[in-house]
């Protein structure tokens, strides 16, 4: 897999024991009723537990673009669930915003030997899991529960416009590794872009680009996390900090056949999850109205599969 100074080439076709004691009261004990009474915006459906505070939807569509998004990660990954050089025994570790709990379930399954714990403010994960896993809701940028010094392994991905502190994030992960322990983070960028000029200025693509940013600037929580955790996590203390960065390519233009797999998977993968990206920040923070949201989103599906557009996005 090429990294992210190789220009892609283009197909010319074009057709338990982590918790302390004194934190058994803590807000994971909330009672399950406020848990599950989920809510409704203009069709979709998001969480009840700290409402408002994330602003995509739970529902089964957009589970089934986090799994997607999930495959496509073992595909960058080249099968791995991870980079980090963890041990081949690890202990305890933890997923945080676990999601539909994909990448923990898959963890545990892998590491027997781990004390898995996977968080998240949705109660949405599958009840039959690895007796090595556990899934707790919680809202990982309010102060963790966890005794300190308790994880060999930590891992987020994904978190882009879920955190409005990340300095208390890293600081928090940090104080909750075990000395010689990994944080591991995935990111991708909503802002996509092309090495031949294929996405022109105020193209529809540039416009989500530039309104996805805003949206994330007026909701308090940036969505160019892709772009600032090397940073984050530097300063918050972490040694030995090693990025990978890859470019993903969002459609099936590649002539590389690796990139071309993962390039469909991604098209089907924003397709699937466009709406949910989206539909909540422009409808109550700039005001859109339904019919203008879906414009915009057919506008970017038409855009999405012109092959002539040799779009990417970073990871």
């Amino acid at each position: 897999m090429a990294n992210i100074e190789t220009q892609i080439a283009i197909d010319g076709d074009e057709t338990d024991s982590a918790y302390n004691d004194e934190d058994i009261a803590s807000d994971t004990t909330s009672l399950k009723s406020a848990i599950v009474n989920y809510k409704y915006r203009n069709g979709r459906r998001y969480h009840a537990y700290k409402e408002g505070s994330y602003w995509g939807p739970n529902d089964e569509t957009q589970a089934d673009q986090l799994d997607i998004f999930h495959h496509i990660s073992l595909l960058l990954l080249d099968g791995e669930l991870n980079k980090a050089p963890i041990s081949k025994n690890p202990t305890k570790v933890l997923d945080v915003g676990t999601g539909t709990g994909i990448w923990a379930i898959e963890f545990a399954d892998k590491f027997p030997s781990a004390e898995v714990i996977g968080t998240d403010l949705s109660p949405t994960q599958p009840s039959l899991v690895p007796p090595n896993l556990r899934f707790e809701v919680d809202d990982f940028t309010e102060p963790w529960v966890f005794r300190r010094n308790s994880f060999d392994f930590i891992h987020a991905r994904c978190l882009y416009g879920c955190v409005a502190d990340w300095s208390a994030f890293y600081k928090e992960a940090l104080d909750h590794l075990q000395p010689g322990g990994y944080f591991e983070q995935l990111e991708m960028s909503v802002w996509v872009k092309s090495d031949d000029g294929s996405v022109t200025p105020d193209s529809i693509f540039d416009q989500w680009g530039k309104i996805s940013l805003t949206l994330g600037e007026k909701f308090g929580k940036s969505l160019q996390t892709v772009d600032e955790s090397k940073a984050g996590i530097e300063a918050a203390g972490f040694i030995n900090v090693v990025e990978r960065r890859w470019k993903l390519p969002v459609g099936g233009w590649a002539a590389d056949k690796q990139f071309k797999e993962i390039g469909q998977y991604n098209r089907i993968h924003w397709e699937q999850g466009i709406e949910g990206w989206c539909i909540y920040l422009l409808t109550s923070l700039l005001k859109w109205s339904l019919d203008d949201v879906h414009v915009y989103l057919a506008k970017m599906r038409q855009a999405l599969r012109d092959r002539s557009i040799h779009a990417y996005q970073e990871v």
